[in-house]
């Protein structure tokens, strides 16, 4: 069966306001304010929790560890499944274009570095938890993206090949992923990397969701 699997954050919903907000409830917490920015640190947004922490104690304490960041990291998810929806969206014409998908046949899944229940708690409060046949999450299997078990699980899970499989994302750990699984890669630009996601050499860009059906039928058939 035809399948095509999902980044999420980034990819699928622009989730970088309600992730920022919740590194901020921790910096707050230990007298810091408000240290990162919706708009500046988006791109580190995408790149996870730790991420995040790790910018801003870099801007506010350079003596920090690795230790405490591990320290701040669980009240981090806290804040961010008490908030996980307030400011997040699908793209434009993103839902429509995976259910038209999956109306075509298609297999559909997520594999995302984003702890497993709360990608699927984020997608069913965004009400798009049905399109989708499998999820993938940071924390289901031993490895996470770019190792490919999780891109084969999710292929699987959903009941797809593959040989016949395709991975949409917008990072270098989603160029990575599909390399190491060895599929096609379609990277949109209207993630943080932008029309800059063209240097990572996908197979195909994708810059607007309208165009997501014939860009896959050009890939996998």
């Amino acid at each position: 069966m035809r399948t095509v699997i999902f980044d999420l954050d980034g990819t699928l919903a622009d989730t970088s306001r309600d992730l920022i907000a919740a590194a901020n409830h921790c910096f707050r917490h230990i007298g810091h304010g408000d240290v990162l920015d919706p708009e500046g640190d988006a791109a580190t947004a995408f790149r996870g929790g730790r991420a995040m922490l790790r910018l801003g104690f870099e801007r506010v304490w350079p003596e920090f560890t690795d230790a405490d960041i591990d320290a701040h990291y669980p009240r981090l998810l806290s804040a961010y499944e008490e908030d996980i929806d307030r400011h997040t969206r699908f793209y434009p014409g993103a839902e429509a274009a995976v259910a038209a998908l999956r109306d075509s046949g298609y297999a559909l899944g997520i594999c995302t570095n984003k702890p497993e229940r709360l990608a699927d708690l984020l997608m069913a409060r965004l009400g798009a938890r049905d399109l989708f046949a499998s999820l993938i999450g940071a924390d289901t299997l031993p490895h996470r993206k770019p190792h490919p078990a999780p891109y084969r699980a999710a292929v699987e899970r959903a009941g797809g090949e593959i040989g016949r499989s395709v991975l949409i994302g917008d990072t270098v750990t989603d160029r990575d992923t599909a390399r190491a699984a060895g599929v096609p890669l379609v990277l949109v630009t209207f993630g943080p990397a932008g029309p800059g996601a063209e240097a990572l050499e996908p197979d195909a860009m994708l810059g607007d969701f309208d165009d997501l059906g014939a860009v896959v039928a050009r890939l996998i058939g």
